[in-house]
């Protein structure tokens, strides 16, 4: 079973308005988790909501096996960055064998703060959902993502532990670089010769004017053309 890290390495999230946010976050000491379609149909689906919830839009992704990168943009009101990581991502599920979780409490939309997440919307977070997955199968995993938070307290860790990396782009050239950059990922590894036989991104969408959505893959938006015509 695997320890907790003593520290954890603090990413501060800037979350000003207009920016776009360059986000990454691995799995568990980089394991190769994502890698059954089922789990990255309900990763995708947790992105939905997320992003729908807090007020952003999506405008591209990858999947990849030990890591996600994804390019987000806020709408009028949006929530901060580290509400939708946590309501994305949720690093830890403590108490991995209780068989009766204690029960979240979720506050209606309208009248909580903007700063504290909506953490269980309708469904149960991603690592929520796959502890579950992992506890049903009795699998193996299950102990080689348990770590020891602190005494008499185990914790189900399915990302690694942390913000990951966020990076506020504010040029369109930039955020263009970004794109071509995530969507050529897998390309990189070798995993497929072109960007769009990757299933699990959004190279295809922007394949084809107008573009399409491709489910169960998250909802893509494209940038607002007032943010693309403005100058570097």
């Amino acid at each position: 079973m695997g320890r907790a890290s003593g520290h954890r390495k603090q990413v501060r999230h800037y979350n000003d308005p207009g920016h776009i946010h360059e986000l990454t976050f691995s799995c568990y000491r980089r394991l190769p988790l994502l890698t059954t379609d089922a789990w990255r149909a309900m990763l995708a689906e947790s992105i939905d909501r997320a992003t729908n919830s807090h007020r952003y839009r999506l405008t591209a992704f990858v999947f990849m096996p030990e890591h996600v990168h994804w390019l987000v943009y806020p709408l009028a009101e949006a929530d901060t960055i580290d509400a939708l990581l946590k309501a994305t991502i949720d690093t830890q599920v403590n108490n991995v064998g209780r068989s009766k979780p204690k029960a979240p409490v979720c506050r209606p939309p309208v009248s909580r703060p903007p700063d504290i997440p909506l953490l269980y919307l309708n469904k149960r977070p991603f690592s929520y959902r796959v502890k579950q997955l992992l506890l049903q199968s009795q699998s193996k995993l299950l102990e080689r993502l348990t770590v020891q938070q602190r005494p008499g307290v185990k914790t189900f860790r399915f990302w690694q532990e942390g913000p990951g990396y966020d990076r506020n782009v504010t040029k369109p050239s930039t955020v263009l670089a970004a794109m071509d950059y995530l969507h050529h990922n897998p390309v990189r590894r070798q995993l497929v010769t072109r960007a769009v036989d990757w299933q699990w991104s959004s190279a295809r969408y922007y394949l084809v004017d107008p573009p399409r959505q491709y489910p169960p893959l998250p909802t893509v938006h494209r940038l607002p053309g007032e943010w693309l015509d403005s100058t570097d």
